[in-house]
């Protein structure tokens, strides 16, 4: 009877556990099987090495893909964490009207990406949106169609991207500055420093582990950008904005490539894997070090 009350959480927690590895870690290991054989619509079991990787890596629509991915990855993340800074040390200054603001801020995140997709696809659509809107006011002469411009369709993703993630950035570095100790800003201010010179020089180099998370959290949903793409751009014009997440579902369930998807699939996997590593290898020893 002892032991039971001494391991009834384990054994509660115990066919959880096996669910979340099983569906989980098991269909990740099922996956990087799949990408070593030649499946199509259905899976084969006889593996054939790193053929599919091969011919991943030899296709002009992955290298798009891959390229459109560095693009939007770096433009996302340097955008939301810059207006994410400035606009939590905004509210940081005690301001009137915060939780109005905040709430304005964070709105968006409270969408889906489907849902933001679709509303600014409406606002650069050239015939409907801001092109529209400035001809009929007499600048005749203005256009804004990079929607259906090759080239420039990306860069719409990015736009809608960081409309609604840099409020939630800008929420947890807000966090992260409400954790600082009250004594540190009010010495820094005995010392003669300057606003600037207090946020520049000692609260934002402070918050490195804020920095750390919150670019792990802005790479992991760049990667798997899928919904935004398909609702924005569609991965158009032709495949000019496509992204790894478009391509392996086109790959998978229209073009029935099951083997080539599960390769694009295992590369996303492998890409967050070698930016999270490191990340809990370092908050791991930052952790040793306090102790």
């Amino acid at each position: 009877m002892y032991w039971l009350k001494k391991n009834l959480p384990k054994i509660v927690l115990s066919p959880s556990l096996a669910l979340l590895a099983w569906f989980v870690y098991g269909f990740i290991l099922w996956t990087a099987y799949i990408s070593l054989t030649k499946s199509k619509i259905l899976p084969k079991y006889d593996l054939w090495g790193i053929g599919q990787y091969v011919r991943l890596w030899s296709m002009d629509r992955w290298h798009t893909a891959v390229g459109n991915l560095a693009i939007y990855t770096v433009l996302f993340l340097v955008l939301c964490i810059a207006i994410g800074i400035v606009l939590a040390i905004l509210l940081d200054q005690k301001i009137r009207a915060e939780g109005v603001l905040r709430t304005i801020y964070l709105y968006p995140m409270a969408l889906s990406f489907i849902v933001t997709g679709t509303a600014w696809k409406w606002v650069m659509n050239p015939t409907l949106g801001i092109e529209k809107f400035f001809i009929d006011i007499g600048f005749e002469n203005f256009t804004f169609d990079w929607l259906v411009t090759p080239g420039m369709s990306i860069y719409c993703i990015v736009i809608a991207g960081v409309w609604q993630s840099s409020g939630f950035i800008m929420a947890i570095f807000l966090a992260g500055l409400r954790s600082i100790d009250d004594e540190i800003l009010k010495a820094a201010k005995i010392d003669g420093a300057g606003l600037f010179s207090i946020y520049s020089k000692i609260i934002l180099p402070m918050m490195r582990p804020v920095f750390m998370s919150a670019v792990v959290i802005l790479v992991h949903l760049s990667i798997k950008s899928y919904d935004l793409v398909i609702a924005l751009t569609s991965g158009g014009p032709g495949t000019s904005s496509d992204m790894p997440a478009v391509f392996m579902t086109q790959y998978a369930f229209n073009r029935s490539e099951v083997a080539l998807a599960s390769s694009s699939a295992m590369m996303m996997f492998l890409t967050v894997t070698a930016i999270v590593i490191p990340y809990l290898y370092s908050e791991l020893n930052r952790e040793d070090g306090k102790k």
